[in-house]
């Protein structure tokens, strides 16, 4: 067999991550459904192919990253599912974020095949994935983890294995949850200070040194200006959308309810993004929900669409 690795989904999160992949000298063949993402696949270099079955000819590892759910479970256990198509020394690392149940059952399947099989979604954002510094939760197991890590080290800088099949997910969900909530109260923290009429610099200088930080505040920050390298910076262009964010804690809200858990902040953070996507930013990176936070008193460069 052959060592190329098949890649399934180039769109702003595989793009970055399969021309890591290139850059350390691996032979790769990419694949998506969207014209756009091939369209701009292209123009990067990636090593285009136009159908599933010239993807995974001799492939020794898949590598996929999907927006949702149903997209994994058609691509590997649909009508046409890569599942019975593959050799079972093929490894399979699935980076998308989904519901664990999904990830489980693909996982299942994937195992009464003897073909090893991670879930390993990432943070770390299409900024992390351009310079390869992503991070991995990892569920699966020893041996699969072990002959994935060469691979993951490429892509990323820290392999975190949280557990069995399903686990990975999970961990995301909870994680992105918990980042939801981060962003909405970084918002509001600066879009205060603003209306206090305070320095927001000093503020958010202070408030990183003091109890209330987090990673939104002092990694993702949510108002231009105040850290080098993120959306707020460039109008609010994105990064990780706000739709991205609501499907996520919309999952998140899913695997609350299906164990009795109680999840009060989760859920307002799902609503205040709903709200925010169906007023027509859905496209926006998430940080941007600073602006509906921040109501009359924003008055920051603000243009997700980059219509200049």
């Amino acid at each position: 067999m052959s060592n190329h690795i098949a890649f399934i989904g180039v769109g702003n999160m595989g793009n970055p991550m399969a021309q890591q992949l290139v850059k350390a000298g691996k032979q790769v063949k990419v694949f998506d459904v969207s014209e756009h993402a091939i369209k701009i696949a292209k123009k990067t270099g990636l090593n285009v192919v136009n159908s599933l079955d010239d993807l995974l000819s001799n492939a020794s590892s898949v590598i996929s990253m999907l927006p949702e759910g149903k997209h994994v479970y058609e691509l590997y256990l649909g009508e046409n599912g890569i599942l019975k198509k593959i050799s079972k020394d093929c490894l399979i690392i699935e980076c998308s974020t989904i519901d664990i149940e999904t990830s489980l059952n693909v996982g299942d399947e994937a195992k009464s095949l003897g073909i090893k099989m991670i879930d390993a979604p990432v943070t770390g954002g299409v900024m992390g994935a351009r310079v390869g510094k992503l991070n991995f939760l990892v569920g699966g197991s020893n041996d699969a983890v072990k002959l994935a890590s060469p691979l993951l080290e490429i892509m990323g800088q820290k392999i975190l294995h949280a557990g069995d099949q399903g686990s990975g997910v999970g961990v995301k969900i909870c994680n992105n949850m918990s980042l939801g909530i981060s962003m909405i109260a970084a918002s509001e923290a600066l879009m205060l200070a603003k209306r206090l009429k305070m320095d927001i610099k000093k503020v958010h200088k202070i408030i990183k040194e003091a109890s209330g930080n987090n990673w939104a505040l002092t990694n993702y920050t949510p108002l231009p200006d105040l850290t080098d390298g993120v959306p707020s910076n460039n109008k609010y262009r994105p990064g990780f959308t706000a739709a991205m964010m609501k499907k996520d804690l919309n999952l998140a809200n899913d695997a609350a309810t299906s164990v009795n858990a109680s999840t009060p902040l989760g859920k307002a953070a799902l609503k205040i993004f709903s709200d925010f996507c169906e007023e027509g930013d859905a496209d926006t990176d998430y940080s941007g929900i600073s602006k509906k936070i921040g109501g009359d008193a924003w008055d920051y460069p603000f243009d997700p669409k980059g219509e200049d």
